[in-house]
């Protein structure tokens, strides 16, 4: 039967596993390669993989990690970090990674997505957004890595990303990330309903029950989470973990 998918969210910082808070003070974890090897073990449904550095510092993708990490995996993974041109969406798709989110080269032009939406095919694509809330409430999509305020509402980006060709929408707010405080559901209730293709929610996931509210109240298709999935505890002692199917809340 049918269940939305629950997907782990790794952040990479040069070549070390990492997690954020509001995408602020990263706290290294450990090896990544580990980490995939671990939740390729637990079937997990999906993997999102996000260098946080690639496009504040402007440098090129590590193809070679990349390589690596998408060479241990069973699943699908979705790459994004630093993605500037139909060259390097190829050489991540040749690697085996099986989705490329793109999200500060799409504030310039959206021909980078038609490009490679006619090559490979909406599903290869995901447009992802950063969502930060201004002192006014209002959400704005950011870029570089949510260093730079584009003025442009996650509404509006989100419907020029699909009209440009990504398949799915990766959302994420920057204020709920690593807080444990839940998903902003006026959010994701937004932008999913706006849109004809699915929204994946990020950022705040705080408990199992966190993803049924944003699927069931949000209308998100599916759900990821970092710190959930890379701490365990109140001290938040550092385990790769991931529930087991009869651990999950009904997700209907």
């Amino acid at each position: 039967m049918y269940r939305p998918r629950v997907i782990p969210c790794l952040l990479l910082r040069g070549q070390g596993l990492v997690k954020t808070r509001k995408f602020k003070d990263p706290v290294y974890l450990g090896d990544p390669i580990n980490a995939v090897r671990i939740f390729s073990e637990k079937e997990v449904d999906e993997l999102v993989v996000l260098d946080i550095q690639a496009s504040r510092e402007n440098r090129p993708i590590d193809f070679e990690l990349i390589a690596e990490l998408a060479g241990e995996c069973f699943m699908p993974v979705c790459y994004g970090g630093g993605v500037r041109s139909a060259d390097d969406i190829r050489r991540l798709i040749r690697s085996g990674i099986e989705k490329v989110a793109i999200n500060t080269a799409s504030f310039q032009s959206f021909d980078l997505i038609q490009e490679a939406a006619a090559s490979y095919g909406s599903q290869a694509l995901v447009g992802a957004i950063d969502v930060k809330r201004n002192l006014m409430g209002r959400p704005k999509a950011m870029a570089a890595g949510g260093t730079k305020d584009t003025g442009v509402g996650p509404v509006e980006q989100a419907r020029a990303l699909v009209h440009a060709g990504v398949g799915e929408i990766f959302l994420n707010s920057i204020d709920r990330d690593g807080t444990y405080g839940g998903y902003d559901i006026d959010l994701i209730r937004t932008v999913s309903g706006a849109v004809s293709v699915p929204v994946v929610a990020c950022g705040g996931a705080g408990s199992h029950a966190d993803f049924g509210r944003a699927i069931r109240e949000g209308g998100a298709s599916a759900v990821a989470a970092g710190s959930l999935f890379v701490y365990y505890g109140k001290h938040r002692a550092v385990l790769i973990n991931y529930p087991a199917p009869h651990e999950l809340p009904d997700l209907d």
